[in-house]
C-alpha cells in the first residue's frame, strides 16, 4: 500500500551555478519540514547533504544526494546536485529522472555560466522548473537584473510570483502575490518564528501593481484564466494557483521566489510553491520507449496498475551494502523478491533489498511504486542509463548522454602489491561515474584516468586513497585531444591469409569524410546484401570504431568522421567476420592518412569576474594563452570577462589570476567544443608524443 497518493508527491532537483546556496537551501528544507533537528552548514562542513569527506573539506558538493521530506501532507523527493562543471554528469543524470526543479540563482551574481548549463540541460529533458532567487540579504542583490538576465541569457519568461520586502541588510521578508500577504521574518535568525499578515500602505499599490501583471502574464497563456479576468470577475487563489500550475507543467514560463537561505528567510514559501507549482508524476507525459526486439514505440502511464518500468540513473559503492543502483519508477509497482527484466542488457535481476535513502543514511521499504525514487541493493550487473521492466512487457528507455572527458593523467600504485586493489578500485569508480574513463598509453603502456577537469582526477584520487586504501602516484594531467581529417577520401582493405586448411580473406572499399565538430561517428553502408553479407558489413564498422580509437597523428582518439562502405568481396569458405574486421582497420587507416588528417583540441567557456583596474592584466592573460575575448559587461561594481580559451592553456589558471588581481578575481570555465589546433601547436605536441621533443 502506498503512503502517498502518486498526486500528492513531488521529484524535484535542487541546481544552480556553484556557490549560488543549494546545499544551504537543502540543509534549510530539511530543518523545517522535520528530518533534522539541527541545520547543517556547509562552511562548517556539517551540513547533511554534503556527507562526502571531501565535499565536508571543500565547502562543495561533488555527488548528488538524495534525500525524502513532507510538507503539506505532500512527500518530495530532493536531489541535491552539484554546481561545480567537472561533476555537471551528476545534474545531467538527475535531470533525466525528475519531474520539476529548482534553479538557484544568486541575488548578486544572477545568473551565471554553470546556471546556463543547468537550464540547457533542464530544457533538454523539458523539466518544469521554478527560480529561487537567493542571498537577497547579500551587498549589491539585484533581483531586477537577475531576472532580466533569466529574459536574455536563458531565453525564458520569468514570471515573479512574489515580490521582496526590502534587500540587502534590510530584507526581511516577501509578498505573495497570489495569495495578497506579507510573510516577514523581521529580525528572527533561526526563521521559524515569522508573521504573515495582509498587504498594507505603500507596500500594498507596489503589490497590486506586480500582481496584476503578473495575472496579465498568465492571461497571455491560459484562456480560461483571460476570460475570467476580462469579465472583471474577482480571481481566487485556488484559480490563480491552478493556471500557474499549468503554465510551470507546460513550460511556458518560470513562477521566481526570492529569499536569503543562510538568514532562513524565504524557505517555507519556497516548499509551498514546490507542492503548489511543480508537477507530480501523474501530471507529466507518459514516458516513451521502444521495445527491445521489435523497435516498435511504447509508452507507459505514471500509474500503479500499467507494466513496471524504471530507470537506473546512478550507481554508487557503499562500504556497508555494496553496490547501490539508484532507480526512478515510472510505471507500475514492485516488491522485494520480484524478479526484474533489465531490458538493456537481456538479463533478469532479482529485487533482494529496496533502500529509502537521505543523504548517506538509509531506511529498509519493503515496495516501490509509480513515481517513487529509490536504491536498489545487491544488483548483480546494473550501469547507469539501464531500464528495469517486466519480462512479460519489455521496454526500453531512453538513456543518458554524457559529456567525453576533456582532461586525462597517468596512474600507478605506489607498490607492486595495490596493482590489483587500483584496478579493482578503477573499475569500481568507473561504473559508478559515466565520465570518468579508465584508457591504457598506447605509446607507454601506462594506465591512463580520464575526466571532467582538474578538481574531478583530484577528487578520484583523493577517494582512491581514503576509501579503497590505494597510495596513487598521479602524473601531471594532460589534455584529452581528439583527431580528425579536413578531406574526402577512397581506400581498400585486404586481409589475406593462407596457410594450409581454412584461410582468411576479408576486403573492402571505403570512403572517408570529414562531418562537422560534435557529431562524433556516422557509418554509412551501401552495398547490397548480395555483395557483403550482414555480419560482415558489422564486422568492418568494428573494425573502424576500432581503428578511430588510436588515430593516425599522435595516437589520440579519432572523431567527427563518416566512413562509407562503398564495395567489398568475400570468399565463401575463407571469409570471417575477424578477416572483415582486420579488413576495415586497414582501409580506414590507409583513407585517413590521405584524407588531410589534423589535431583537435578541446576549447573552454571562460568568465572572468574582476575589479576594473585589473581589467587590462587579465585581458592581456587570456590573449598570451591563446584565449579570444568575446564581450565584457559591468556587474555588481566588476568587470565581467567573456571569453574562449584552450584547456592546454588554462592548467593552474586560478593561482595566475589570484596573483594578477592580488585575490580579487574570480573565474569559472566549462568546456564548450573541440576545435582544431593551430599548425606549430599540433606539430609540438605530436613531436613531444613521439619523443622529438622531451615532455615538460
Amino acid at each position: 500500500m502506498r503512503s502517498y497518493p502518486i498526486e500528492r508527491v513531488r521529484n524535484i532537483g535542487i541546481m544552480a551555478h556553484i556557490d549560488a546556496g543549494k546545499t544551504t537551501t537543502t540543509e534549510r528544507i530539511l530543518f523545517y519540514t522535520g528530518i533534522t533537528y539541527k541545520m547543517g552548514e556547509v562552511d562548517e562542513g556539517t551540513a547533511v547533504m554534503d556527507w562526502m569527506v571531501q565535499e565536508q573539506e571543500r565547502g562543495i558538493t561533488i555527488t548528488s544526494a538524495a534525500t525524502t521530506c513532507t510538507w503539506n501532507s505532500h512527500r518530495i523527493n530532493i536531489i541535491d546536485t552539484p554546481g561545480h562543471v567537472d561533476f555537471t554528469a551528476e545534474v545531467e543524470r538527475c535531470m533525466r529522472v525528475l519531474d520539476g526543479a529548482v534553479i538557484i540563482l544568486c541575488g548578486v551574481g544572477g545568473v551565471e555560466p554553470q546556471s546556463e548549463t543547468v537550464w540547457r540541460q533542464a530544457d533538454r529533458y523539458r523539466v518544469p522548473r521554478i527560480v529561487y532567487i537567493n542571498k537577497m540579504d547579500r551587498i549589491g542583490a539585484e533581483p531586477e537584473r537577475a531576472i532580466e538576465e533569466m529574459r536574455t541569457r536563458l531565453g525564458t519568461r520569468p514570471l515573479p510570483v512574489q515580490m521582496p520586502l526590502g534587500r540587502e541588510e534590510t530584507f526581511r521578508g516577501v509578498v505573495d502575490l497570489v495569495r495578497m500577504k506579507e510573510i516577514d521574518w523581521g529580525a528572527d535568525l533561526l526563521g521559524t518564528s515569522f508573521e504573515v499578515r495582509d498587504v498594507a500602505g505603500e507596500t500594498r499599490e507596489e503589490a497590486l501593481t506586480k500582481r496584476n501583471e503578473m495575472i496579465e502574464k498568465l492571461s497571455e497563456t491560459d484562456d480560461i484564466l483571460l476570460e475570467r479576468y476580462l469579465s472583471g470577475a474577482e480571481l481566487t487563489v485556488e484559480e490563480l494557483q491552478a493556471s500557474i500550475r499549468r503554465g510551470t507543467t507546460a513550460l511556458d514560463f518560470v513562477p521566481v521566489l526570492f529569499g536569503a537561505s543562510f538568514r532562513n528567510k524565504g524557505i517555507h514559501p519556497l516548499l509551498d510553491a514546490i507542492v503548489d507549482h511543480l508537477p507530480s508524476p501523474a501530471d507529466v507525459p507518459p514516458v516513451v520507449g521502444h521495445h527491445p526486439r521489435t523497435l516498435d514505440v511504447e509508452t507507459r502511464r505514471p500509474a500503479d496498475d500499467e507494466p513496471l518500468s524504471g530507470l537506473v540513473f546512478k550507481i554508487t559503492n557503499d562500504p556497508y551494502v555494496g553496490t547501490l543502483a539508484y532507480f526512478r519508477v515510472y510505471s507500475g509497482k514492485t516488491k522485494l523478491g520480484q524478479t526484474l527484466y533489465n531490458s538493456t542488457k537481456d538479463e533478469d535481476e532479482r529485487l533482494t533489498r529496496i533502500l529509502e535513502m537521505h543523504a548517506n543514511k538509509r531506511r529498509e521499504a519493503q515496495e516501490l511504486h509509480a513515481g517513487d525514487i529509490a536504491a536498489l541493493g545487491s544488483l548483480k550487473n546494473v550501469s547507469t542509463g539501464d531500464t528495469l521492466c517486466l519480462k512479460s512487457r519489455p521496454l526500453v528507455l531512453e538513456s543518458i548522454k554524457f559529456p567525453e572527458p576533456v582532461i586525462s593523467a597517468t596512474i600507478e600504485p605506489q607498490t607492486k602489491a595495490d596493482h590489483v586493489r587500483l584496478a579493482n578500485a578503477l573499475a569500481k569508480m568507473a561504473k559508478e561515474d559515466p565520465t570518468f574513463k579508465i584508457a591504457q598509453d598506447p605509446n607507454t603502456g601506462q594506465t591512463l584516468v580520464r575526466g571532467m577537469g582538474e578538481l574531478h582526477l583530484e577528487i578520484i584520487m583523493d577517494r582512491m586513497e581514503r576509501e579503497y586504501g590505494v597510495q596513487t602516484t598521479f602524473g601531471k594531467p594532460q589534455v584529452a585531444y581528439k583527431e580528425t581529417i579536413r578531406a574526402q577520401a577512397e581506400a581498400e582493405g585486404k586481409y589475406i591469409r593462407q596457410a594450409g586448411g581454412r584461410g582468411q580473406y576479408g576486403h573492402c572499399r571505403v570512403r572517408v569524410e570529414p562531418l562537422p565538430r560534435g557529431t562524433g561517428f556516422e557509418f554509412v553502408d551501401r552495398t547490397r546484401e548480395a555483395i557483403l553479407p550482414k555480419e560482415f558489413v558489422s564486422s568492418v564498422e568494428n573494425g573502424v570504431m576500432e581503428a578511430m580509437d588510436v588515430g593516425i597523428l599522435a595516437g589520440f582518439p579519432m572523431a567527427d568522421i563518416r566512413v562509407t562502405l562503398l564495395d567489398g568481396t568475400f570468399h565463401e569458405v575463407d571469409s570471417s567476420p575477424l578477416a572483415f574486421k582486420i579488413a576495415g582497420s586497414l582501409a580506414f587507416k590507409e583513407a585517413a592518412v590521405k584524407a588531410s588528417p589534423a589535431l583537435l583540441e578541446p576549447v573552454m567557456k571562460l568568465e572572468v569576474i574582476a575589479p576594473d583596474d585589473y581589467l587590462g592584466d587579465v585581458v592581456g592573460d587570456i590573449n598570451a594563452r591563446r584565449g579570444r575575448i568575446e564581450g565584457m559587461e559591468m556587474r555588481a561594481g566588476a568587470r565581467v570577462v567573456k571569453a574562449f580559451a584552450p584547456l592546454a592553456e588554462m592548467f593552474g589558471y586560478a593561482t595566475i589570476l589570484r596573483t594578477l588581481t592580488q585575490g580579487r578575481g574570480v573565474f569559472s570555465m566549462e568546456f564548450f567544443r573541440y576545435e582544431q589546433a593551430p599548425p606549430a601547436v599540433a606539430e609540438e605536441i605530436i613531436a613531444r608524443i613521439e619523443g622529438r621533443i622531451p615532455a615538460y
